[in-house]
């Protein structure tokens, strides 16, 4: 059925490379040049280089799951080029992004590429450190503060303990490029303003895929079930929403928003994937969510089994109907 949206097309990859990195690119240096007029007049152009970051990411994503390109070998080229611009290994990151689409809203394959969620059950077990530091971890505070810089910054450079050696290479190549990269600018540039231009939009980037990812799978009634019972169509149709957004953020996340349909076939191209929702009616009944739903799912913390959907947690306090 999704079939005819599965092909990418090659001067419609080109226009997205366009207005993804090769706009991020420009914008970062006509940020570098006002930087040296006012650094007010570069910070006025941080949300313009946030934007077409947060869409260099959904280029290396669709790359990661061979989407943008039909050739693999350019899928790889471009992913690798595009994980620099987002700091992240591409080898490893497209690894655990499969294991994601793979174990989406399956409560017994929890822990990889995906946001923590613990159930009711599992909270109230926990010790009062331990319940502290999960409210923590959920603050949205720390989610979309502190969580650009683990996600993007910290979190990528590690290498896992006992990791095959494709994945410590990808890790440990992508470290030693980024740090010949910034050397170079940091010796050719002025190391603040250098700053000035990159963290802001790096930042302002990251909390915003950050809030797109949660909103994709955390709203009240979310999918989450027992390896048994789980499958992967149901995650894809019933733990995948749809966030419907105005045109102009649709542009600015790159489509990201039809996320069912992203779920329930990963090689359909962002630019295809409006489309495929429009013209299947299986997607008629998907949880659909607007911005302000999505801003709204932000309060919600726990899967309640009983319930069987997510909950706050003075929610979680009170006993179940």
């Amino acid at each position: 059925m999704l079939a005819p949206f599965a092909a990418p097309r090659l001067l419609r990859s080109c226009l997205d490379l366009l207005t993804s990195v090769i706009a991020y690119l420009g914008l970062s240096a006509a940020a570098y040049v006002a930087a040296g007029v006012s650094p007010w007049l570069a910070l006025a152009l941080t949300p313009l280089c946030a934007v077409f970051l947060l869409r260099t990411y959904i280029v290396f994503h669709d790359c990661s799951h061979g989407s943008f390109m039909r050739s693999r070998r350019a899928n790889a080229w471009w992913g690798t080029l595009c994980g620099l611009l987002v700091l992240a290994p591409f080898t490893r990151w497209r690894h655990d992004h499969a294991v994601h689409h793979a174990t989406s809203g399956d409560l017994d394959r929890r822990g990889i590429g995906d946001l923590p969620t613990l159930t009711v059950a599992e909270y109230r077990a926990r010790g009062p450190r331990g319940r502290l530091a999960y409210r923590a971890l959920r603050n949205p505070a720390v989610m979309f503060g502190l969580g650009p810089v683990v996600a993007m910054i910290v979190g990528p450079r590690i290498v896992a303990r006992g990791a095959p050696a494709r994945m410590r290479n990808s890790v440990l190549r992508t470290d030693l490029a980024l740090a010949v990269i910034a050397g170079v600018l940091i010796w050719r540039l002025r190391a603040p303003s250098l700053l000035l231009v990159w963290a802001p939009s790096a930042l302002l980037a990251g909390a915003a895929g950050i809030w797109l990812f949660y909103v994709q799978h955390q709203f009240e009634e979310a999918y989450w079930q027992r390896s048994d019972r789980w499958t992967y169509a149901d995650a894809a149709l019933r733990g995948s929403s749809f966030l419907r957004l105005p045109r102009a953020l649709q542009f600015c996340t790159g489509n990201i928003g039809y996320h069912h349909v992203h779920h329930l076939s990963v090689r359909i191209p962002n630019y295809n994937l409006q489309r495929a929702h429009e013209d299947n009616p299986v997607f008629g009944c998907v949880p659909t969510l607007s911005l302000a739903d999505g801003l709204r799912a932000v309060r919600l913390k726990l899967w309640d089994e009983q319930r069987n959907r997510l909950v706050t947690f003075a929610e979680a306090r009170a006993p179940a109907a």
